[in-house]
């Protein structure tokens, strides 16, 4: 335990830096698959297994999504600093995220209420989900670029407000659409009957996603490691083999997911594909180590005091784990396979 204030001070920053990071691999992980599915649904041209992969998800949705708002309140409590200089930053792909999570909430609860609007919010859910996952991925990418700040007391963003578009910043949206392909075909497998035609469908999705995916995290890595001086320095540094080890594990977990996914054990595809993520999410976290916004913000220097950090965690500190048990029962509760009938919020 820490010795003094100083020591204090230093493991709360650690403690919450991490549970930010926890928060959004969380979202990562389980909205993830629900937006991959929702531009799965594009792709689907009966209307029943597009109003079945709605209720697939129709216990889990809203609480996946919850990471999202958790991690942007342990943003604003911990790291008010990055708050308002990066929401500045990504104004406008950020307002782009919010809108389409709107939309696809709204057409996930208009579409099994209407029978001659239904195909609008079809599209509509598909759309949104696609939007989503792009303007996420840029977003994320142009926070790895870092961002010129203001001179001040309370320094904020001082580029305009269409910096946030790079080469870089593009290909992570696609990444993450690619990505989210993957994922959103291997819940869609797990969460139908196997008698349902819609498996075969998802099947065909999971191969041609599974080696795009692989494209993109190779090209990813590969352009981070020739753009990012930051990261070269570690993954080439003296302990360039504990990042080798890493790699190693990802690739054993990648192997194990693809090869559950051929012989039908769909929920060991999607942990594993979620242990995949879930390395190399925190390999990044630790790459970046310390910083939180890179060039841009350490974790020390956008921090809040220490007054504020230790009430912000007598009062906040306890909503993780009752997030974590909310999660865990609807996920319980809705495990059962459905068919392309069931209705949303019937089964």
């Amino acid at each position: 335990m820490p010795a003094d204030i100083g020591e204090l001070h230093l493991f709360v920053i650690y403690a919450w830096w991490f549970a930010l990071g926890f928060s959004l691999l969380l979202y990562i992980m389980l909205d993830g698959a629900d937006l991959g599915a929702g531009v799965f649904s594009l792709f689907v041209r009966d209307p029943d297994e597009r109003g079945g992969i709605m209720a697939a998800m129709a216990g889990t949705w809203d609480a996946n999504e919850t990471w999202l708002v958790v991690a942007g309140g342990v943003l604003f409590g911990t790291f008010p600093l990055v708050y308002g200089s990066a929401f500045h930053y990504l104004m406008l792909p950020l307002i782009i995220v919010l809108w389409s999570i709107m939309m696809r909430a709204i057409a996930l609860e208009f579409r099994h209420h209407s029978e001659r609007s239904a195909h609008l919010w079809d599209g509509l859910f598909g759309v949104a989900s696609l939007t989503t996952l792009f303007f996420a991925g840029m977003a994320m990418g142009a926070v790895l670029e870092g961002y010129p700040l203001t001179e001040g007391n309370v320094p904020t963003y001082a580029g305009g407000m269409f910096r946030f578009i790079s080469p870089f910043s593009l290909w992570t949206g696609v990444g993450a659409v690619v990505a989210a392909s993957l994922a959103g075909s291997l819940f869609i497998r797990a969460r139908f009957e196997r008698t349902e035609a819609i498996r075969r469908h998802a099947a065909r999705w999971v191969d041609r996603s599974f080696y795009a995916s692989l494209v993109a995290v190779v090209v990813t890595v590969v352009w981070s490691l020739l753009k990012f001086p930051w990261a070269a320095d570690k993954w080439l540094g003296p302990y360039f083999w504990v990042w080798g080890l890493v790699a190693l594990a990802v690739v054993y977990a990648v192997v194990r997911m693809r090869r559950s996914s051929r012989h039908g054990r769909d929920l060991f595809a999607i942990l594993w594909l979620n242990a995949a993520i879930a390395i190399m999410w925190l390999a990044m976290m630790f790459t970046m180590l310390p910083w939180l916004v890179p060039n841009t913000w350490t974790i020390y220097d956008a921090a809040s005091p220490s007054v504020s950090l230790v009430t912000f965690t007598m009062a906040m500190g306890g909503f993780l784990p009752v997030m974590l048990i909310y999660n865990w029962y609807q996920i319980w509760v809705f495990r059962a396979r459905i068919s392309k009938l069931t209705g949303y919020g019937h089964h």
